[in-house]
Formats: structure tokens, sequence, C-alpha cells
């Protein structure tokens, strides 16, 4: 019997263990806003993988390799410059797919210091549907946090992470209400 609660505890332990050293979890996240503008609209502004202008987080955008095809999801890479009081901090994402009819594009980022977004393993999508003639944005994105193991410091864990992005999104989202309105 005792040998029985022995094996027990342990098991019991042993997954225990297991479970925290499994590490983070993976991150999700989703905004929308309806506009007072039509899908057309709205697309034609954020549509465009190569200009992020509408967004007031990056000064500019550049794809690279230089002269590559922004709408070509096996060629297309872009730097986005951080507004940013000192340096150049910049966020490097690929595009992954891009579907015209959909009004949407998919995304995941490359190479970003986690000082400037403290996020790993990122991937987006962003759309634009119609609702009732309006258009509908729609933005979500999955990441882990910007330190993959257990015990991460306060800048890099969860809550900071998820904050980010939100704050990315939210402040994207708000430019584009300030463009074209708030659909009633």
């Amino acid at each position: 019997m005792h040998r029985m609660l022995g094996l027990a505890a342990a098991a019991v332990l042993a997954f225990a263990v297991g479970a925290e050293a499994h590490g983070p979890a993976r991150l999700k996240t989703e905004q929308t806003v309806v506009l007072d503008a039509t899908p057309d609209e709205v697309w034609q502004v954020i549509g465009k993988f190569d200009d992020m202008s509408w967004h007031p987080y990056f000064a500019s955008t550049e794809i690279t390799p230089a002269g590559a095809p922004a709408d070509v999801p096996e060629e297309s890479t872009r730097i986005l410059h951080v507004k940013a009081d000192s340096g150049d901090p910049i966020v490097t994402e690929k595009l992954m797919s891009l579907d015209l009819g959909k009004r949407q594009y998919k995304y995941m980022i490359t190479d970003v210091a986690v000082e400037v977004l403290p996020v790993t393993n990122y991937s987006s999508t962003l759309q634009v549907k119609d609702k009732e003639g309006k258009a509908e944005v729609v933005w979500k994105g999955g990441f882990y946090r910007g330190y993959p193991n257990n015990d991460p410091p306060a800048e890099l864990n969860d809550d900071a992470a998820m904050a980010a992005v939100n704050d990315v999104y939210k402040a994207g989202l708000d430019a584009l209400v300030e463009r074209f309105g708030k659909a009633e």
C-alpha cells in the first residue's frame, strides 16, 4: 500500500515538473473595428504590404530585396522603421499569403529585437470584411512572449507581450477610425 502511494506521488510530482518545464503557451489576440467606409476603400489603404504609412507607429516601409514585388508572398519581405526618439529600430516581416478576394494578407515577423516588440514566433492576419456595406477590419495574431524560458523578466513576460501587440493593433485601428470614421 505504501509502495502504491509512493508511486502515485512520484507520478504526480513528475507530471507537475514536466508541466512547469514545458515553457510558455502561445498567446493570441484579435481586435476589430467597423469603419464608415466601404471595404474596398479601406483595403486600398491597408492592403498594400509595402505601405504601412497609415499606421502611426511606423516612419517608413521598405521592401527587400529592393525592387521585389510587394504582392508576391515568396518574395515579399518588408522592413518597418519604427518611430523612435533614438536609433532606428526595425521590424522585419515576411508576407506568407495574400488573398485579394478576401481582402486579406498573412505575415510573420522574421526579425525584431525584443526591446522593440517583446514577442517571438509572431504571425498575424489583417483582413477587411464586408459588414452590411461597411468595412470591418479584423487584425489577429499569435505569438510567444519575448523570453522563451520559465520565470521571464517583467518586460518580456506574457502580459508585456500581450500589451505590446494589443497596443500596436489599437493604434493602427484608431488611426483608421480617425481617417474613415467609425460606423454607427
